[in-house]
């Protein structure tokens, strides 16, 4: 069950084969007490069946006595964690008769029909296997914390590794050997004699940052042949209604719709499924992020410009006003301070702190004088966001003079900067506190032997704007030729299968950019350089752009300070959690010692 974007609801097609739901079509209804209707399946099905899966508990609701047992399993949820009881057959009576505690999941569930399926072809790029060791479980996490899903428990994941119930795959690159999807599944048949003789297919999540196309496809594909080759009839799975990019997977893949139901505990994990609609939909994920979390806390949220993200917090007598991460606690002259990036690196000079030499471009001897200093440099306006109108690595006077006309495009004062060699680097500063950090990378593709550049390219920009609720694209602009060109290539080209290739040399976002957390490897050096780089600024937030020779090093050159970052993509950092307890300290959950 994987959360992707929204989607208008596709009608419900009951078809004469799906009115059964939950039982096969050639064989009679079996009785859910006895198990009779399915060979071996004398001994009638294991009584209130519970499955833990990690994450929480799979409660299979039709082998409950009665509802009164049902519920009463159901308040024994962990903290942290979200059961899930599924194959409700009176969903009404569950409601009614803990109406403040649980509701019914605004999902559907999809079957697979085993008989029929048919394998796909060998994956491009990258491979389907179980569990190699421990650090895999963490790989996994941590797609699952970049999917906004609840974490595994680590050691009850890897002690289940070879259960008979339970199945994990992952999809891993062969180059880095990185985890880059995971699925789970579940045989019904070995956890309690389903007389049905089904599976299910649960947490298909799929690491936003992989280039590869596919991977969600084939470790569904994949599972489906485990448990066709087990013997099962079925493979069922759930799905948000609203979630258009997996129900299209599903329904191409053969999945149909059956009427059947599922209940979760009313948690905080669960709130947005059950609060009501979202307010106002149509803001950005920079402003969803804030508002969902003040949401969960009781903060009071009044849109007042969706157009420009713009929203008023209420909570306990105090209203902020906020633009995403910029709010009325961040002054105007610190607005300033980072709106010009010239402005910027003065202060940060002064500040003691370590930043690259920096001149404003003018006649053409004085930059090419600058170019021939450093060997190369970066191009860039002096006011300007999300990566437009720079230019890096420029080593030559002719596409020096094309930066700078590019420059002036988006701002008359252009700067140039000595090009300093290391790791991208974002850090989220709040209330002087270091939140996250990530390693930024440019937008990349990987070859697969018969699509050409342009077409990896599209297809990649695509994923990364589903990815990030469409703030994710890479440009089919000048730029991202120049550095196709550079690599030896046309945009015609066919990339070699396997073959990685950066078709951006900055690493925005905005620009098809990605990235990787890496809060918890900062040197103590850089971690207090960016708390000395925003009390000179004097802003409560800021996200500070580096450039790191050796992440696990204590050298680092500050390019540039973003008075309104983005806090959603710093997964599993807290990032709207902290913000908030900035803005209203009492709201806090969990306060800060």
């Amino acid at each position: 069950m994987m959360t992707m974007q929204n989607r208008t609801q596709t009608p419900f097609r009951i078809e004469r084969a799906l009115v059964s739901a939950l039982m096969d079509e050639d064989s009679p209804r079996p009785n859910r007490r006895t198990g009779a209707g399915h060979p071996g399946a004398e001994k009638g099905p294991t009584p209130r069946a519970v499955v833990n899966c990690g994450w929480g508990r799979l409660l299979f609701a039709n082998t409950f006595p009665d509802v009164g047992e049902l519920i009463a399993a159901m308040r024994q949820e962990g903290p942290g964690r979200r059961d899930i009881a599924l194959y409700l057959e009176d969903p009404h009576v569950a409601l009614a008769q803990a109406p403040t505690e649980l509701f019914l999941d605004p999902s559907h569930t999809y079957r697979l029909r085993l008989a029929g399926f048919r394998p796909g072809g060998e994956t491009r790029g990258f491979s389907i296997e179980r569990l190699r060791g421990r650090q895999d479980v963490d790989a996994v996490n941590r797609i699952y914390g970049a999917r906004g899903m609840v974490t595994m428990d680590p050691e009850f994941c890897w002690s289940e590794r070879d259960s008979r119930v339970l199945t994990h795959l992952i999809a891993t690159d062969p180059v880095s050997g990185a985890v880059i999807g995971s699925v789970t599944g579940v045989d019904h048949a070995r956890a309690f004699k389903d007389p049905q003789n089904g599976s299910s297919l649960w947490c298909l999540a799929v690491d936003p940052q992989a280039a590869y196309p596919g991977i969600g496809e084939a470790l569904v594909r994949a599972l489906a042949e485990h448990f066709k080759e087990r013997g099962r009839s079925f493979m069922d799975l759930s799905v948000l209604h609203d979630n258009a990019n997996a129900i299209a997977l599903y329904e191409k893949l053969g999945f149909r719709r059956v009427p059947v139901f599922a209940l979760k505990t009313k948690n905080p994990i669960n709130e947005k499924l059950f609060a009501g609609p979202a307010v106002e939909a149509s803001l950005n994920p920079y402003a969803m992020i804030i508002i969902n979390e003040a949401r969960r806390r009781g903060i009071g949220v009044e849109v007042v410009d969706a157009e420009s993200n713009l929203f008023r917090l209420s909570f306990g007598g105090r209203s902020i006003l906020c633009r995403e991460s910029l709010s009325e606690l961040t002054s105007a002259v610190a607005l300033f301070r980072c709106d010009d990036k010239a402005v910027t690196r003065r202060t940060l000079l002064r500040a003691g702190l370590s930043v690259p030499d920096q001149m404003t471009a003018d006649g053409m001897d004085d930059n090419a004088a600058f170019l021939e200093r450093h060997g190369s440099v970066v191009v860039k306006p002096a006011r300007g966001e999300q990566g437009q109108g720079i230019t890096v690595d420029v080593r030559d006077a002719e596409t020096l003079a094309w930066a700078v006309g590019k420059a002036k495009k988006i701002c008359e004062t252009v700067l140039l900067e000595q090009f300093v060699q290391g790791q991208d680097v974002r850090i989220l500063v709040i209330d002087y506190r270091v939140v996250a950090a990530a390693v930024r990378r440019p937008a990349e593709i990987v070859g697969t032997g018969e699509r050409t550049i342009s077409q990896l390219i599209e297809a990649q920009s695509r994923r990364r704007a589903a990815a990030t609720g469409g703030e994710s694209r890479i440009p089919m602009d000048e730029e991202t030729e120049r550095c196709v060109r550079d690599a030896g290539f046309t945009m015609d080209s066919v990339l070699p299968e396997g073959q990685t290739l950066a078709v951006r040399k900055t690493a925005n976002l905005h620009t098809g950019g990605t990235l990787h957390d890496i809060t918890d490897r900062l040197h103590h050096r850089v971690v207090e350089a960016a708390v000395e780089a925003a009390r000179a600024l004097d802003i409560p937030v800021v996200g500070l752009d580096l450039l790191i020779p050796d992440l696990m090093g204590s050298d680092y050159a500050i390019i540039e300070a973003n008075e309104r970052p983005g806090l959603a993509n710093h997964e599993p950092q807290p990032t709207a959690e902290r913000f908030l307890d900035l803005l209203f300290p009492y709201s806090a959950v969990d306060p800060r010692a």
